[in-house]
C-alpha cells in the first residue's frame, strides 16, 4: 500500500471538521507534506468521487458524501486502485517438475491463501468508515481535537 493512502485518509478525516472548502496547500501545511504530493492524492480522491474541488478564491476540497458512507477501502482503492495485492504467476507450471497447464484448473493453495487474505483485508477496510475514524480520533486525542483542527483549517492565512 502506498504512503498516499495514509495522507488521503488523514485528509478525509480532517475535512469532516469544516463546512467550507479547504485548499490543498492548507491541508499540506497541516500535515507537513509537500503540497504537490498531497495534490496527487486529492486528485485521486476527486476522480473517485470522494471529494470535489471547488474553484475560486474560497475554493478547495470538500467531501462529496457523508463520512459514514465513505469507507477506508474506498480511499485505498481511490489512491492505489482496486487490484489485488497478490498476483499469481503460476510458478507451479515452471521448472523441471512443472505441473502441466491442463492440471492447473483450480488456483494453487498459495494463490487461494493469498486471495482469501486479500478478501478478508478488504472486508475489514470496508467495515470502517471515515466517521468511525473521526470518532476514534476524538477518543484518542480528546473531544476537542476535531474542532481544533477545523478552527485551524478555517483560520485565514496571515
Amino acid at each position: 500500500m502506498s504512503g498516499g493512502v495514509e495522507w488521503a485518509l488523514h485528509c478525509c478525516v480532517v475535512l469532516t471538521s469544516v463546512e467550507e472548502p479547504v485548499p490543498a496547500t492548507k491541508l499540506a501545511e497541516l500535515h507537513d507534506v509537500s503540497a504537490s504530493y498531497l495534490a496527487k492524492q486529492l486528485q485521486a480522491l476527486s476522480r473517485a468521487g470522494l471529494v470535489r474541488s471547488v474553484q475560486g478564491k474560497a475554493g478547495g476540497y470538500v467531501l462529496t458524501r457523508e463520512p459514514a458512507s465513505i469507507t477506508v477501502l474506498d480511499v485505498v482503492e481511490a489512491v492505489d486502485g482496486p487490484s489485488q495485492a497478490f498476483i499469481c504467476t503460476e510458478i507451479r507450471q515452471r521448472g523441471p517438475l512443472a505441473t502441466p497447464p491442463e492440471a492447473c484448473d483450480a488456483p494453487c493453495p498459495i494463490s487461494r491463501a493469498m486471495s482469501g487474505a486479500d478478501a478478508a483485508w478488504r472486508e475489514a477496510l470496508r467495515a470502517i468508515s471515515i466517521a468511525d475514524l473521526v470518532q476514534d480520533v476524538a477518543s484518542a486525542s480528546g473531544p476537542l481535537a476535531m474542532s481544533r483542527i477545523g478552527g485551524w483549517l478555517t483560520t485565514p492565512e496571515a
